[in-house]
């Protein structure tokens, strides 16, 4: 009952629809927008790049608070901590707000890892970071990192950094989000992606 219920917390907070508030503050809905998606990338598309930036940063934390009170106040376990986190990445990209639509999931899954291990956190957060330089395609620094985890998980639990429950995150965020971004990948192999700052395929 106690797993039951933190991950019916996480969804719950994973589910709260920043990026529609932003932009609703600025006047606009980032689901009429771009790729139609909440995240921080198509607020920054439909309302600008402040309105993007403290979406992004108020979705890290979505589902990092809710691990926080699931441990402290539910189930202190790592499975339980771990299930919250993916269920937190589930209903960010399945809000029970949103007709279940919503993101691509990546900055809670951020948010996740940094409170399952900082360290991984910040090297996949430099992963992202030189992707994005290098293509400024948000879509495949996000399939790279949402790649990256599991693996980095996996190698920690290999090193007894982590427990091995914490692999429940890392494959289930991997998962939910690579099938959040099948659209993206599809354009990306096509050359037709879109690029922040220019247009789709053009390279800019």
């Amino acid at each position: 009952m106690t797993l039951l219920l933190a991950a019916l917390i996480g969804y719950l907070f994973g589910s709260f629809p920043t990026g529609l508030m932003i932009g609703k503050l600025h006047g606009v809905d980032p689901r009429t927008v771009g790729s139609g998606r909440t995240g921080g990338t198509n607020v920054y598309r439909a309302a600008g790049k402040l309105a993007g930036l403290l979406t992004a940063f108020l979705d890290i934390f979505k589902g990092a608070i809710a691990m926080g009170l699931v441990g402290r106040y539910v189930d202190s376990s790592t499975l339980a901590t771990a299930l919250t986190g993916l269920m937190a990445v589930l209903g960010h990209n399945w809000s029970l707000f949103l007709g279940f639509k919503g993101g691509a999931g990546t900055m809670t899954n951020w948010g996740g890892l940094l409170w399952l291990h900082w360290p991984l956190a910040l090297l996949g957060g430099l992963l992202g970071i030189v992707t994005f330089l290098f293509s400024r395609m948000s879509s495949l620094a996000s399939l790279l990192f949402a790649l990256f985890v599991p693996i980095g998980l996996a190698v920690a639990v290999a090193w007894g950094r982590v427990p091995a429950d914490y692999l429940v995150y890392g494959i289930g965020t991997a998962l939910l989000i690579s099938y959040s971004l099948l659209p993206n990948i599809r354009r990306i192999l096509a050359g037709t992606e879109r690029r922040v700052g220019g247009d789709a395929g053009t390279g800019r």
